[in-house]
């Protein structure tokens, strides 16, 4: 079988992981700084630019459900050469865009190709070693998806001092090189996971169709009411047919995703935590960064939140020290109650200072840090780990929903809602507290209803394949004495 001179060297293998991931996560996040200079020199108006990221987030959205059916019927390292390659296309296309239409097409590819090599990159490094290695994979993970959006700000800050914008663009596309070489020095021949297994032609269009249509109805919120055909027609159709998605897949015989195998308390109550850290705090840092914009320059701005950085590392090192012990589930709550408190900072002030919102970005450093991807184990745990990357799926594709679709309605609420923008940002920051604080709640009354007691993960009998991490208990059991638990009873083939 032929290998990579540095195929199994683990090292490698994670920063190969790190690369993939960072160059869209942390353009995703520095685009508010950068966006009037691309504008400028595109000729592109601001609502081209916004619908231009929403296509881009909602191709990775659609790149988690596309990576899982790939990963089935294709040898899936030969796939990630193809993935890391269109995303070298994508990001010299970005990088060297002398028109709006160069641009467009590469950023969407950054986008959709950034979320294949997620699922297909990451959870190999999860499960493909042994259980000592995966502390350092649970804080490289951490780092890779929420440090890359952390610093994301800062270096938007950077640039737009500079009064350029490819600099950065450049720099991604070489950090896109190292990710491809590092794949071709560590590549292994690794089958199909299941080349037998019928296309899920049904959940590939629903999921298509629904995120397009929801985040073009989001992005088009730069520029039209809500209440135009135009806006709310896609965002509220592409949403239900995301409901649809998993409704299919609940049904299925042959699911692509495991959505029936989640429905249990730990995973929908880890799920849920994961949706609500991504909606506040994204919409928390968006609202703040427009607020200040207008009232400091580009590298005081991007400073202003280099402590979200240090807070995610923080969270991380921490992450790493709890997530093999019943302390999970309590270090996710911590999260929230975190985030909550950071928002709650951000908005002790109308309009927010730079002072409160530098505090506060640290705050949501730490919360969002300490709850998305320990979310994300506490739903894998619950199944077993030849299932990792259906559930790493599912919950990647509602973050970026919660993430990327809950921000942009957020902006227009603060730009529409109450007698200025002040105001609105307030009332809209206001609304970031209530959903990270409902995210801890709901957790808290799902444990409760569930009859759950905090359990330690399996790690061993979990990464052997031949069980669950624990046995996640019925939901509302307090209630049903005959509902299902999830774990062991997995319909996913």
């Amino acid at each position: 079988m032929r290998r990579g001179p540095l195929a199994g060297r683990y090292p490698a293998v994670a920063a190969m992981v790190v690369f993939a991931l960072v160059p869209f996560l942390a353009l995703s996040a520095a685009l508010s700084s950068i966006t009037p200079l691309i504008a400028k020199d595109l000729h592109m108006s601001t609502e081209a630019l916004s619908v231009t990221s929403g296509m881009a987030n909602a191709g990775y959205a659609v790149g988690t459900v596309l990576a899982v059916q790939f990963a089935q019927l294709l040898p899936q390292r030969r796939m990630l050469l193809v993935y890391g390659s269109a995303l070298v296309v994508g990001s010299v296309l970005t990088a060297a865009a002398t028109a709006p239409a160069m641009f467009v097409v590469g950023h969407v590819l950054q986008g959709l190709c950034t979320s294949l090599l997620l699922i297909a990159a990451v959870p190999p490094l999860i499960i493909g070693y042994p259980a000592a290695r995966l502390r350092t994979t649970a804080v490289v993970m951490n780092m890779c998806i929420f440090g890359a959006v952390a610093l994301g700000p800062v270096l938007g800050g950077v640039q737009a001092s500079a009064h350029g914008w490819r600099p950065l663009f450049w720099a991604i596309a070489g950090v896109a090189v190292a990710a491809l070489a590092l794949s071709l020095m560590t590549y292994q021949e690794v089958p199909p996971a299941a080349p037998d297994a019928p296309i899920d032609y049904i959940a590939l269009c629903l999921a298509t169709v629904g995120c397009v249509s929801a985040f073009f109805g989001a992005s088009e919120l730069t520029a039209h009411r809500f209440a135009e055909a135009r806006t709310w027609g896609p965002l509220i159709g592409g949403l239900l047919l995301i409901v649809v998605l998993f409704v299919h897949e609940y049904t299925s015989r042959h699911p692509l995703l495991c959505v029936q195998s989640l429905l249990s308390t730990l995973p929908v109550a880890g799920i849920v935590a994961a949706i609500c850290a991504a909606a506040a705090s994204v919409s928390a840092i968006s609202l703040t960064q427009i607020s200040l914009a207008h009232r400091t320059t580009p590298l005081h701005l991007g400073l202003v939140y280099l402590p979200e950085f240090g807070g995610a590392v923080l969270a991380a090192l921490f992450f790493g020290a709890t997530f093999h012990t019943r302390l999970l589930h309590y270090f996710v709550l911590v999260g929230l109650l975190f985030l909550a408190a950071g928002v709650l900072v951000m908005n002790a002030a109308a309009p927010p200072t730079s002072t409160l919102v530098a505090v506060g970005s640290g705050l949501v450093g730490v919360g969002v840090g300490a709850s998305v991807v320990p979310a994300l184990f506490i739903a894998g745990f619950s199944l077993r780990s030849s299932n990792v990357q259906r559930v790493f799926a599912i919950v990647e594709l509602v973050r970026a929903v919660a993430a990327f679709l809950i921000a942009p309605v957020l902006l227009y609420v603060a730009a529409t809602v109450g007698a200025n923008a002040d105001s609105g940002t307030r009332t809209a920051l206001w609304i970031c507290f209530g959903i990270s604080l409902a995210g801890a709640l709901i957790g808290v009354a799902l444990y409760y209803l569930g009859r759950v007691r905090p359990p330690t993960p399996s790690v061993d009998g979990w990464l052997s394949g031949e069980r669950t991490g624990w046995d996640s208990p019925p939901l509302l059991a307090r209630f049903s004495r005959f509902a299902r638990a999830g774990g062991d009873d997995d319909p996913c083939p």
